[in-house]
């Protein structure tokens, strides 16, 4: 009988007991004059030193503004100085930073305001299409005009909204406002709070939607996404004044956890390079500040590689960086190591309720293991892969992925009972993707519970069928799901986007269906496939699949049985 799929990750380096604030003023001491943060869209440098003292005057003017340990500080914003000076400031605070994705509307941050009782909202003035002052006042009229604490009948527990930059706005703080009241008084206040903070306390929320229902606040502490940020760096060979390019958002633990924190306990430099994913910034940013490291899911390397000026554009000062977010064509990290000098890149696996990484590669493993696995468990971290049934499974066996460990999250914001259901008895974390582990450790990702196709009883992993479709010479970017079908439950449909010097209509899909055939399961063989210039997208660079799955259904006039 095979190994089972259980896997526990190496005891050392051991786990830091530190708080974030502590992180921070350890690495200010240590390299006051190198530089922890640049803006390069808002022309903003930022030694460690700076960095520390900003945050804890924008921690004691928190504070002053009656602001309290535990209490919920929402941010609103695309990437922005100001919401890593937030990160900092409200952890040496012990108040809990809560992140509002930049893609809400009006609704939705009605429902994170109160799910979480936030006390101070801070947002951007607009990012894109979203005015984010437009929506706060439509939301809540009671903001124009007010003046001292805000009352309002949709956020009880609101008392101030801030704004990130632009001109002063009746009813609203300038975020500058925060800072100016900071007093001697309230910084030795602050400093008092520190030194009394746990390393286990809550520090962020992040809001999941899971597999169905309302979003759900998943409560991480110092200890969770500290620890997490560092072994992160640690895989990708992360060296003290590297700089490292983080175009994914701070909203998600990507930014945050990984990006910010990786590089705070490194001391290493974090470079943003737009306010939102834009690859000619990117390409930009890494050339001109000298990265060394670049971070992004799989459709922002594909949309640099293939930019018309990529050319241009030195990148040899790479050398590492980190894929996550969603399974990684092999296509794809092969590029990135040959023609953006990322030797060192790592794939990473995790979700937010696990702080989030997971399974990470190192950089000094076989190319072949980093461009077709997801590495194997991080330290401190224990795995395993279950049946249906709660049985662990033979090593190579398809299941559901569990984790236990320091990584895993306190629990959903106020919600015992989704807690329950995510986290069992003895601690694991259950997962809902769709796993394997070899014989050697490495983990491979199958799909999402929820994702995978069943066609007259037939299991289809839509992740398998990507990667193949990958091979095809026209085929830039594929995206599977299941679709309704009368006869057989469900049916395969891929979205297609074509290689940028494929001619229109030099491609069928007729032609994709005969690229598969002999060569896959005759059920495997997509029956419907539509090219298009670009996949619905979250914010975080995600394919947004429930968006392709309901725009099919109501296309072929079929009723969608399955849960999303």
């Amino acid at each position: 009988m095979s190994t089972l799929s259980v896997v526990t990750g190496a005891r050392e380096p051991p786990l830091k007991t530190e708080t974030l604030g502590q992180s921070l003023e350890a690495a200010a001491r240590a390299s006051p004059d190198l530089e922890a943060l640049v803006s390069v869209h808002q022309s903003v440098r930022l030694t460690y030193a700076e960095l520390n003292q900003r945050a804890d005057r924008i921690g004691a003017g928190l504070l002053a503004m009656g602001v309290q340990r535990g209490d919920r500080v929402g941010i609103w914003s695309p990437n922005k100085v100001e919401w890593a000076l937030l990160q900092f400031a409200t952890a040496k605070a012990g108040m809990i930073l809560v992140n509002i994705n930049p893609a809400y509307r009006a609704s939705e941050l009605e429902y994170t305001l109160k799910k979480v009782e936030i006390r101070v909202l801070v947002a951007a003035e607009r990012y894109k299409t979203s005015d984010y002052i437009a929506m706060t006042e439509s939301l809540l009229p009671e903001v124009a005009g007010h003046t001292g604490e805000l009352h309002a009948a949709k956020a009880p527990h609101l008392r101030y909204v801030v704004k990130i930059g632009g001109d002063p706005r009746p009813g609203w703080l300038r975020f500058d406002d925060i800072e100016a009241q900071a007093t001697p008084e309230r910084l030795k206040e602050l400093a008092a709070i520190g030194r009394n903070l746990d390393c286990h306390d809550a520090i962020n929320i992040q809001f999941t939607s899971g597999t169905t229902g309302l979003p759900k606040g998943a409560t991480l502490s110092h200890s969770n996404i500290l620890n997490n940020g560092f072994f992160v760096g640690e895989c990708m060979g992360l060296r003290k004044g590297d700089r490292v390019c983080i175009p994914v958002p701070l909203y998600h633990c990507f930014g945050m956890v990984m990006g910010n924190l990786g590089c705070l306990t490194h001391q290493a430099t974090i470079v943003y390079p737009s306010d939102g994913f834009d690859p000619l910034a990117v390409l930009r940013a890494v050339q001109d500040e000298h990265c060394n490291a670049l971070y992004g899911v799989p459709t922002m390397f594909i949309a640099e590689l293939n930019h018309p000026e990529f050319a241009n554009f030195d990148l040899t000062c790479l050398r590492t960086g980190c894929m996550a977010g969603s399974p990684c064509p092999v296509s794809t990290m092969t590029q990135v190591i040959e023609k953006m000098h990322m030797t060192g890149v790592t794939n990473a696996y995790g979700m937010t309720e696990t702080s989030p990484v997971s399974f990470q590669s190192g950089t000094d493993e076989r190319l072949e293991d980093r461009v077709s696995t997801i590495g194997r468990v991080q330290p401190h971290l224990q795995c395993k892969v279950i049946d249906a049934y709660g049985n662990v499974v033979p090593r190579g066996t398809p299941g559901e992925l569990c984790t236990k460990g320091y990584s895993v999250m306190l629990g959903y914001w106020n919600d015992e009972e989704k807690t329950r259901e995510v986290i069992d008895a003895d601690g694991w974390m259950h997962t809902g993707d769709i796993i394997s582990i070899d014989e050697r450790g490495y983990g491979n990702v199958v799909g999402r519970i929820k994702d995978v196709v069943i066609r007259a009883g037939e299991n289809i992993y839509p992740r398998e069928i990507e990667e193949f479709l990958y091979q095809h010479p026209a085929v830039r970017d594929v995206a599977a799901v299941g679709v309704p079908d009368d006869k057989f439950g469900e049916e395969l449909c891929v979205w297609v986007i074509l290689k940028s010097d494929v001619q229109p209509g030099s491609i069928t899909p007729e032609a994709i269906q005969e690229f598969c055939r002999g060569k896959i399961a005759h059920y495997k063989i997509p029956r419907h496939v539509r090219f298009v210039a670009e996949f619905p997208m979250t914010v975080s660079g995600k394919v947004r699949k429930v968006d392709i799955r309901q725009r099919m259904a109501a296309e072929l006039g079929l009723t969608w049985q399955k849960t999303a």
